[in-house]
């Protein structure tokens, strides 16, 4: 049985692209909407959920949220620009409609770089940014860990909890260390063992179509 990540959907349109890399990383991924249930969850005993971006801002009324059990389940998260703004707000943080939407290149200044999040990135990386709302203060139990010249918290991490929220993209290749940050948090974070790949998926397929 080969380890898998849920990606949880919000709407993002990158969110496909966030399935690809980590199967490109011989990891088995599947998406499933947002408001997936809890004990589905249980039941898909995945090896960490990431929660993708997405249009919406928390914001608004009838903004897509989650089960505050999701984060109870001991699983690694990792929270992607929308799923990191809706993970900070149910947790009690405060996040401001930003002054202008920031979209683009931006440069990552890492502050804290013993988080196994950013493992081996380099400082100044360029990231992509594509985001209206800002988290502008952390929820307790919360810790900075990067920032860029125009977004306070970048890249924040509970390490008690195994959550890990990112404001830029790391699946789009604008991202320079997208692909090691993902990694990171397959192999480091989640403990993943890279086995799977898409031959032995399409075989496993065929086998029960024909069987």
């Amino acid at each position: 049985m080969y380890s898998k990540i849920l990606v949880l959907d919000f709407g993002s349109q990158y969110t496909q692209l966030i399935a690809r890399r980590i199967r490109e990383n011989n990891v088995y991924s599947e998406i499933y909407p947002f408001n997936i249930q809890v004990n589905e969850i249980k039941a898909l005993q995945p090896a960490g959920l990431i929660l993708s971006g997405g249009p919406a801002s928390v914001l608004s009324d009838g903004a897509p949220t989650i089960s505050m059990e999701i984060y109870e389940l001991g699983i690694p998260i990792l929270g992607i620009c929308y799923g990191m703004q809706i993970t900070t707000k149910l947790f009690g943080g405060v996040v401001q409609k930003a002054t202008s939407r920031e979209y683009g290149k931006s440069t990552l200044k890492i502050i804290n770089p013993s988080s196994p999040l950013l493992k081996d990135v380099k400082n100044n990386s360029t990231v992509w940014m594509s985001h209206g709302d800002s988290v502008v203060n952390l929820p307790s139990g919360f810790e900075k860990v990067a920032s860029t010249d125009d977004c306070e918290y970048v890249v924040v991490e509970n390490r008690e909890k195994k959550i890990y929220l990112v404001q830029f993209h790391p699946e789009v290749v604008h991202t320079e260390e997208g692909n090691k940050i993902i990694k990171n948090f397959l192999f480091e974070i989640c403990r993943i063992t890279p086995d799977w790949k898409i031959e032995n998926f399409l075989e496993k397929e065929m086998e029960e179509i024909y069987n």
